[in-house]
C-alpha cells in the first residue's frame, strides 16, 4: 500500500484591481507548498506557481504602480472562477491555506471556492512569534529574519504573486516548526496582537508601559487590532479571564 500523501498547507497571495470585491476582481494569483516531513518538520515542496487571471475590469493606475500588471496582459486569460478552485482546493487535500495578511486574501477566496478551507494568516502569527522584528511586512520580516533556504531571485520582484507567497511560506515553515499548525490556526483566528501601540503619544511603547487612561482611550479604538490588544492588556492587569468588550450584564456584577 502506498503511503499516504503528506499533511500539506499551500500558501497563497494575490495581485488584484482593488481592495473591495466585488468591486476589484483579481488579475494574478500565486502558491507555494509547505508539507509535513516524515521527520516531523516542515519544508517547502514543489515548485509552486502563479497564475494571471482576467479581472473583468480595466487595472487602475494606482494599483499597476504597485503589481505592474497591464491589461492587455490579461484580457486573454480565465476569469478568477474557472482559476480559483483548481489552485484553492489542490488534491491532495491541504491541511489549510495561508498569506501573509490573509484577511485580505480571504475576501477573494471565499469558502465555497476554498470547499471552507480554515486560514493561517503569517502577519497576525509573525506578532506574536517576532515581536522584535521592525515592521510585520512580508517583505521586512524576510530581511529582517533571512530565512534559511531561501533563494533570494526567487523571491523577486515583491509585490508579484509568485514571489511574495514564496517569501511566506519561508516565515510559515519556520512558524510551523516552532508552534505547530494547530496554535498558528488559532492565533489567526483572533484580531492580531499588536506588540506596541501603534499611534498617538504612547506610540513605540510596549502595552504594559502606558497608564490605565491611555489604555482607556485605546479600548475605543476603531482599529479591531488595537482594541483587541488593549483588552489583552487590560485582562492581564486585572489578573487574566475574557478577552473583549465588557457587556451591560458583565458591569450589573462589579456592582
Amino acid at each position: 500500500m502506498p503511503p499516504p500523501p503528506p499533511q500539506i498547507i499551500r500558501v497563497v497571495d494575490l495581485e488584484t484591481t482593488g481592495p473591495a470585491p466585488p468591486a476589484h476582481g483579481v488579475c494574478e494569483i500565486g502558491w507555494q507548498d509547505v508539507a509535513l516531513g516524515a521527520d516531523g518538520r516542515w519544508d517547502l515542496q514543489g515548485e509552486g506557481g502563479a497564475r494571471l487571471v482576467n479581472p473583468g475590469r480595466p487595472i487602475p493606475p494606482v494599483t499597476q504602480a504597485i503589481h505592474h500588471i497591464l491589461d492587455e496582459q490579461v484580457a486573454n486569460e480565465p476569469l478568477w472562477h474557472d482559476v480559483a478552485r483548481a489552485v484553492l482546493d489542490p488534491w491532495p487535500r491541504r491541511v489549510a491555506l495561508a498569506a501573509h495578511r490573509a484577511d485580505y486574501e480571504m475576501k477573494f477566496c471565499t469558502p465555497a471556492l476554498t470547499h471552507n478551507a480554515q486560514w493561517i494568516c503569517t502577519w497576525k502569527c509573525a506578532l506574536r512569534l517576532w515581536p522584535d522584528s521592525p515592521s510585520f511586512s512580508n517583505q521586512v520580516l524576510r530581511y529582517w529574519r533571512k530565512p534559511e533556504g531561501m533563494d533570494h531571485e526567487r523571491g523577486l520582484p515583491a509585490h508579484r504573486a509568485f514571489p511574495d507567497s514564496y517569501v511566506t511560506a519561508f516565515h510559515l515553515r519556520d512558524m510551523l516548526n516552532e508552534v505547530g499548525g494547530a496554535q498558528l490556526i488559532e492565533w489567526s483566528n483572533l484580531p492580531g496582537l499588536l506588540p506596541a501601540v501603534r499611534q498617538g503619544p504612547d506610540r513605540g511603547k510596549s502595552w504594559h508601559e502606558i497608564s490605565d487612561d491611555s489604555l482607556a482611550v485605546q479600548l475605543g479604538d476603531r482599529d479591531v487590532d488595537v482594541r483587541f490588544s488593549a483588552e489583552t492588556e487590560l485582562a492581564r492587569r486585572r489578573g487574566g479571564g475574557a478577552v473583549g468588550r465588557q457587556t451591560p450584564q458583565g458591569k450589573l456584577f462589579e456592582d
